[in-house]
């Protein structure tokens, strides 16, 4: 075993709650802008912290009213908006806990949820989602009323709670500690049916505060802004919508991807969180651009310059010749990128799936240092995290303040902090299995530096072992190929078989791009599955993932599925992880006719 246990570095208290926050910071600091909301017209207008303290405590008075005591269950099934925020600090300013639904989530699934939490009201954003929560509602007892964004149910709230008294709202605040549960989030159901993680109060802000503590030259800087476009149902932006207030950072919302880069340009963030998969779009849609406009070559020279600058950042600084090149391609190629980021991003928080070198390499040498980090739900999301003082591509850190990391002798990961939680919501079983002397089991395989660095290899469910006897960690050739401009998903197999196969989706966005600029324009993307010119480039891709492994370990195979892996098909988690176990299940003959 090797154990990397770090101290706090915020004081250890039991005292205070989320519900606190943004009291306090009307308090201290009531004419700042914390929230910038986009307008219909495309602008964007401002909120203070006297103005979001009012609004919590309007629906919180309003949720009072309408019936919700201490402990109880509050839903809130809505995209990424500046109502999820309200309602969040709301319903834990009324002593609620918050139960956050992914709003693409099925029937099926938004029962189990609300039924599994013994949720008491549910907030939704559209009649939609209000509709889609009707259709079970009768196998939901305990849920008495839904609220719609939408519909105004926020303002009826605020008019509801009219005359519900100041002193009932503190005592409310007061009956809260850090030990109170906070929220429960579901987990993806990458295996089964999502267990609930209870997160307490404490769990969030002793984070929080020692996340602080660490990354201050990220939060705490002047302007300090953040645009949130991730899930908030997903605890990795939960956790950052937290940082925000705690740490009094501008933030902002946006919730469709198609007017992200609009976003950008308006709002301007100084940092932003995203998974991996954004940062490969960005890359690939900025590489398919300069082949589609016959410059192609003068981007893969700018990024094999990006990439060279930040590795010689790490042995001793680039020489002046390469510094020269980075100079020239700033002007033509790195600050478009950045400025399509709003201008004035210096750092990116990544998570969710490892990050690869290549792309931490190229976003440093671009100048937008991204900072890959590692957590789960059950850890209020980041564990481990590399800081601007010292980072190491190709690893998520080293544990955050108050953390310790412990690699088991078969290579799991395993956790314990002040971020971990204690229980999965009614399920005793499922708890006793995960932590095991204090130690959460993460199921997930990695390994540890001489400095600390946590370094994620694999998923232990995910091992595969071939006829031969080696073990193949399919997240290293998967990750490699997913940079790939045409790869949009993929599953490595090769289980109990004789050599390592891959199945491959297309990239339906890129297609036209990569087509035109490849001479192949007006080949469906139904035709490209067999293109010569896309399975030779499909195998170049291949060849650049093998580099990364042994002979042994290598893909010798790949087939192009029809289609695409997506959440609305059933593959992808909301959080955009694939669900293994069910593609294996519906594409069992494609695998087969690999090793035919």
């Amino acid at each position: 075993m090797k154990d990397n246990v770090v101290a706090p570095l915020a004081p250890v208290t039991t005292e205070g709650s989320l519900a606190d926050l943004p009291v306090r910071n009307a308090r201290e600091n009531p004419t700042e802008t914390a929230f910038s909301r986009k307008t219909p017209s495309g602008g964007w207008t401002h909120v203070t912290w006297a103005q979001f303290a009012d609004d919590v405590t309007a629906v919180a008075r309003g949720l009072v009213a309408a019936g919700i005591g201490p402990g109880d269950r509050v839903a809130l099934m809505s995209r990424t908006r500046y109502e999820w925020t309200l309602v969040d600090f709301a319903a834990w300013s009324a002593g609620a806990v918050v139960v956050p639904i992914y709003e693409t989530s099925s029937a099926e699934q938004v029962q189990w949820i609300l039924s599994d939490s013994d949720t008491h009201l549910a907030v939704v954003e559209t009649d939609a989602h209000r509709a889609t929560v009707e259709q079970v509602r009768g196998d939901l007892p305990s849920l008495r009323d839904v609220v719609t964004i939408e519909g105004g149910g926020l303002d009826a709230l605020r008019e509801q709670g009219r005359e519900v008294a100041d002193a009932d709202l503190a005592a409310r605040r007061s009956g809260l500690d850090r030990s109170s549960v906070a929220t429960i989030i579901y987990t993806s159901g990458t295996t089964g049916r999502p267990k609930g993680c209870e997160l307490t109060h404490g769990n969030f802000l002793d984070l929080v505060e020692n996340a602080i503590e660490k990354l201050g030259q990220v939060v705490l800087t002047d302007n300090a802004s953040t645009l949130l476009f991730l899930p908030l149902a997903h605890v990795f932006a939960r956790f950052i919508e937290v940082l925000c207030v705690a740490g009094k950072a501008r933030m902002g919302h946006s919730a469709d991807i198609k007017t992200l880069l609009d976003d950008f340009a308006g709002f301007q963030p100084t940092f932003v969180l995203a998974v991996p998969r954004v940062f490969e779009k960005i890359f690939n849609s900025a590489e398919a651009k300069a082949s589609a406009e016959g410059k192609g070559k003068i981007f893969l020279r700018a990024a094999t310059v990006a990439i060279a600058y930040s590795e010689a950042l790490d042995t001793g600084g680039p020489g002046l010749g390469l510094r020269v090149q980075h100079a020239v391609f700033d002007r033509l190629v790195y600050g478009k990128l950045r400025a399509a980021m709003g201008g004035h991003v210096r750092y990116a928080v990544s998570g969710g799936a490892p990050l690869g070198t290549r792309l931490g390499h190229f976003y440093r040498g671009i100048g937008v240092v991204i900072l890959e980090g590692y957590g789960l739900t059950e850890t209020t999301a980041p564990v481990a995290v590399n800081t601007p003082d010292k980072i190491k591509i190709g690893t998520v850190g080293p544990p955050l303040p108050g953390t310790g990391v412990r690699i088991a002798d078969d290579g799991e990961i395993l956790l314990k902090g002040v971020g971990v939680f204690t229980r999965y919501h009614d399920n005793p079983t499922a708890t006793a299995d995960a932590i095991v002397d204090g130690w959460f089991h993460t199921g997930d395989i990695g390994e540890m530096d001489d400095d600390g660095y946590l370094r994620i290899t694999g998923r232990k469910k995910e091992i595969l072992v071939t006829a031969g006897g080696k073990n193949v960690a399919p997240a290293v050739l998967e990750d490699r190929l997913r940079s790939h401009p045409l790869v949009s998903q993929c599953i490595v197999v090769g289980d109990q078989k004789p050599f390592v196969g891959v199945l491959l989706t297309l990239d339906e966005e890129m297609w036209p791009l990569w087509a035109k600029s490849h001479g192949v324009e007006g080949v469906s993307l139904e035709q490209a599955r067999t293109h010569p010119k896309v399975l030779e480039a499909l195998q170049e891709a291949v060849d650049r993932a093998n580099d990364a492994v042994s002979k042994a370990e290598s893909i010798r195979k790949f087939s192009v599925l029809p289609g695409d892996f997506t959440e609305a098909n059933g593959y992808l988690t909301p959080s955009l992880k694939l669900k293994r176990n069910v593609v294996m299940k519906d594409f069992g003959d494609e695998v087969e006719k690999l090793y035919a």
